[in-house]
């Protein structure tokens, strides 16, 4: 990862409260030209800095309210095949490797509870899972945010 300068930084919370603005838009918004931050944005793509391009949608809108978190102990010498397992589950929306008790924490959207008990049942019929254990996610207290580790990472500037 190449080390992030103050217009960096200043470029990334610009497009952190407008993930679609034009290179244009954020050229005047920064003061900077085009081409610069076209280069920029070329430099932090390929470093690695931008996680996705794609829009986040909700499981809600699609059917999916039931939202769990599935803490998921593994055998770990067959953790490639488990993550393969995993992949092919539909509602498998993320999965964690972990340090400590838990291996795996896997985040999965279901339609009702009887869903949620099903795809419970499936994980840990994957050969290798040794157990499960479902939390409900009631709501986001925190959605994901960078802004707070950008000011922190200005100040080391």
């Amino acid at each position: 990862m190449t080390k992030l300068d103050a217009v960096d930084l200043d470029l990334l919370r610009a497009l952190s409260h407008d993930p679609r603005a034009t290179v244009v838009a954020l050229a005047e918004k920064l003061g900077l030209s085009r081409n610069t931050v076209q280069a920029r944005m070329s430099r932090l793509e390929k470093s690695g800095a931008f996680l996705s391009y794609e829009r986040t949608l909700s499981a809600q809108a699609l059917g999916f309210p039931i939202e769990a978190f599935l803490q998921v102990t593994v055998r770990q010498a067959e953790l490639p095949a488990i993550r393969e397992a995993l992949a092919q589950v539909p509602e498998v929306l993320q999965a964690h490797g972990l340090s400590g008790q838990v291996d795996l924490l896997v985040r999965v959207a279901c339609r009702d509870t009887q869903h949620l008990f099903d795809t419970d049942g499936r994980i840990l019929a994957i050969e290798g899972v040794e157990r499960t254990e479902t939390s409900l996610v009631m709501g986001e207290v925190i959605g994901y945010r960078v802004g707070p580790l950008m000011d922190l990472a200005r100040e080391r500037l």
